[in-house]
């Protein structure tokens, strides 16, 4: 981070100035929530949360070095030299000193949002532009109200490009994030059902994620996955999602007109439209697709400046959305065919998203178990169903943040896996129940529903053999990765 004097914060934040820290002369170098972490040339944020409120931690971290806090409280004392700004809301005045600083640095800016897979994007966007410019990313998901701007806020000047990834439960969360971010490039991955239990339909799942035009520059560029069908209603002349009638849609989320404002608004924006997939509606198209691989998918990108071989490291077709999405990127900030292929050849996913792990005599384990959803399940049982192995075997955990739909949507999940080659279906918790009665009226044959992680632990000890491919999937609740290390160990210490 760049030195920001006091007088900026106030300026940026509209706060009051508690102190005799001279505004003028005293900086910050940095930005820190953590107490514990608190250094000289600190700004420390006193959050206020649901269980926790950080002002009590503001003498010690005055102490401990830092230069002023954050505060929505003023404290009793304030020693000599240091400085408080007294704000409303910290959490807000957090994201507005982001927003100061974002416009300050003006390096261009790529926002990534997306129902499943916006991670694994943001991650592949960056490693295509690490391979020319200096490019700082969100560090794992930190991508909500908080994480943003702090992101925001590790900037300096040395960096060229920043990929901001940004997540959200509700409508307005991603038009709060955007407006901090501002960014040139907007990239959504696709639509899904996570959330839908609070936002109530996949309609209003769109709206949400199209908050991030609100914050794209006049004439920005976006890049969407062309074959998504909510995605595609954004096409100049396509079908367009209609108003509910004199009512708010099933959620109460979604008031009359609010489609055909997102709509006009979209339309007056003057953006330049990518689109990216494998059907011929999309610009940047990955063609002769190889997803038979255990690890790495193959392709061609078919773009418009010509075609290009690509090999993606990790399983699944669903991997050549982000790949020809940070195509599309690539090639807006001027890289090269080679350039492009290399920081996807090079692209590391985050932790815990299909993982793959070779062990002895042919046994495969899949660890997906950072998180999911129902478009992210049905992904991961045709990686699974495609593993060059003689025998699959799928271990499932509940999918959260589902309900009123939680049901409905376990069971086509189990109705999907039913119509797969995979040889047994382990489900771990009561919502994935639903999801195992699916496999069994599919006529699915092993099928075998465990209450909790221990009794999955039993059932695989008598699945673990040679030539098995593994995978574990569920919301990040669950922790089922637990049961992807004891698999792990178990198969180490059997076969050798």
């Amino acid at each position: 981070m760049e030195k920001i004097y006091v007088k900026e914060i106030l300026k940026a934040v509209g706060g009051q100035l508690l102190g005799d820290a001279d505004p003028e002369r005293v900086f910050v170098v940095n930005v820190q929530t953590d107490s514990r972490k608190a250094a000289a040339g600190d700004l420390f944020v006193a959050i206020v949360g649901e269980r926790m409120d950080a002002h009590r931690f503001v003498p010690g971290a005055m102490q401990a070095g830092a230069e002023g806090c954050l505060v929505s409280r003023a404290p009793e004392t304030i020693p000599a030299g240091k400085f408080c700004v007294l704000v409303p809301d910290t959490a807000k005045a957090m994201g507005d000193l982001a927003a100061y600083y974002r416009r300050k640095l003006g390096i261009p800016v790529v926002a990534v949002t997306g129902s499943v897979g916006k991670t694994t994007t943001k991650d592949m966007i960056a490693a295509v532009l690490s391979t020319k410019y200096r490019t700082l990313k969100t560090a794992g998901n930190l991508n909500n109200h908080l994480g943003l701007p702090m992101t925001v806020l590790r900037l300096n000047a040395d960096d060229e490009i920043a990929v901001l990834e940004m997540g959200m439960n509700h409508l307005g969360e991603i038009d709060y994030l955007v407006r901090i971010a501002q960014p040139d490039v907007a990239v959504i991955t696709n639509v899904g059902d996570a959330h839908i239990g609070n936002l109530g339909s996949r309609e209003n799942i769109l709206r949400a994620k199209c908050e991030i035009f609100r914050g794209l520059k006049k004439g920005g560029t976006a890049i969407l996955n062309g074959d998504d069908a909510l995605l595609a209603t954004l096409r100049p002349g396509a079908e367009r999602v209609a108003d509910p009638a004199g009512a708010d849609l099933e959620s109460g989320t979604a008031s009359e007109g609010a489609f055909a404002q997102m709509y006009a608004d979209i339309d007056a924006g003057g953006f330049t439209f990518h689109w990216a997939g494998e059907s011929d509606a999309c610009d940047y198209r990955a063609v002769r697709i190889r997803d038979d691989l255990a690890d790495q998918v193959r392709c061609d990108a078919k773009t418009p400046a010509g075609t290009f071989p690509l090999e993606i490291p990790s399983p699944g077709r669903h991997m050549i959305y982000p790949a020809m999405t940070a195509a599309a990127v690539g090639q807006y900030f001027g890289l090269t065919d080679e350039e492009i292929a290399s920081g996807i050849r090079n692209f590391k996913a985050t932790g815990m998203r299909m993982a793959v792990e070779k062990l002895a005599d042919g046994i495969l384990l899949y660890n997906d178990t950072y998180n999911a959803n129902p478009q992210s399940m049905k992904a991961a049982l045709g990686i699974l169903a495609n593993a060059p192995a003689a025998r699959k075997v799928a271990v499932v955990g509940d999918m959260l943040e589902l309900e009123p739909y939680a049901e409905k949507l376990h069971r086509q999940v189990g109705e999907y896996a039913a119509a797969l080659p995979i040889d047994t279906l382990v489900t771990v918790g009561t919502r994935a129940g639903w999801l195992a009665e699916a496999a069994l009226e599919g006529d699915m044959a092993d099928v075998r529903p465990c209450t909790d992680k221990e009794e999955a632990k039993r059932v695989l000890e008598e699945l673990i053999g040679p030539d098995t491919a593994f995978l574990f999937k569920a919301s990040r609740g669950m922790a089922l990765e637990e049961l992807c290390a004891f698999t792990g160990e178990i198969a180490e210490k059997t076969f050798k």
